[in-house]
């Protein structure tokens, strides 16, 4: 498994090995003592799978308290995946991470605690599935505007298909009271390797 820092602490680009042939492939997506090796000792309480259409956003989402680390993967299609660094007190505060995760490239991205996520369905549909280490709570459940000017997030999308939910979600500047606070994370310090 190769495992990539981003410039957002604690955010883990991960790409497990893929064993293919003329049957198809075989890969191990997780496997708890190789994950914690790499730097990622978070326990998984939940796991989420959602289908969705192409042209579906969803995101950006994150809860407050209760945060959620995520460990995300597409199973089936090809999605452009975002990460936003929400902490208050974050070095990379308002910064964003975009990457494409696919059932051809079977890449997974580490979502820490505190940050925003969202993602837009690039193929016809798709299917994602992520872990959580902490349970979904719908009273801390909070989002971020999906186009907020000041981000400037580079969506392959302009018109996409929206929850009413995601539709109204405030910008970020106008969030200040309900944003986590930076702790630094475990893995920030981490090489890749």
């Amino acid at each position: 498994m190769r495992v990539t820092t981003i410039d957002i602490p604690g955010v883990l680009l991960l790409e497990p090995t893929v064993l293919r042939d003329h049957r198809g492939f075989f890969a191990e997506t997780y496997q708890v003592q190789r994950y914690r090796d790499a730097g990622l000792a978070e326990s998984f309480v939940q796991d989420n799978l959602s289908r969705s259409v192409r042209g579906t956003l969803r995101g950006l989402h994150f809860q407050e308290p209760h945060a959620q680390g995520k460990l995300i993967m597409a199973l089936e299609g090809s999605v452009y995946d975002v990460v936003v660094d929400i902490r208050v007190g974050s070095p990379t505060f308002g910064r964003w991470y975009g990457l494409e995760l696919s059932d051809g490239n079977l890449r997974q991205i580490y979502v820490p605690p505190g940050c925003a996520h969202g993602f837009c369905v690039t193929s016809e549909t798709a299917i994602f599935l992520y872990k959580c280490t902490d349970y979904y709570s719908p009273r801390h459940e909070r989002g971020v505007l999906w186009n907020d000017p000041a981000l400037a997030i580079s969506w392959p999308i302009s018109d996409p298909i929206l929850s009413a939910k995601d539709r109204q979600y405030p910008p970020l500047a106008a969030m200040k009271d309900e944003l986590p606070s930076y702790r630094a994370a475990s893995n920030a310090g981490l090489k890749s390797r």
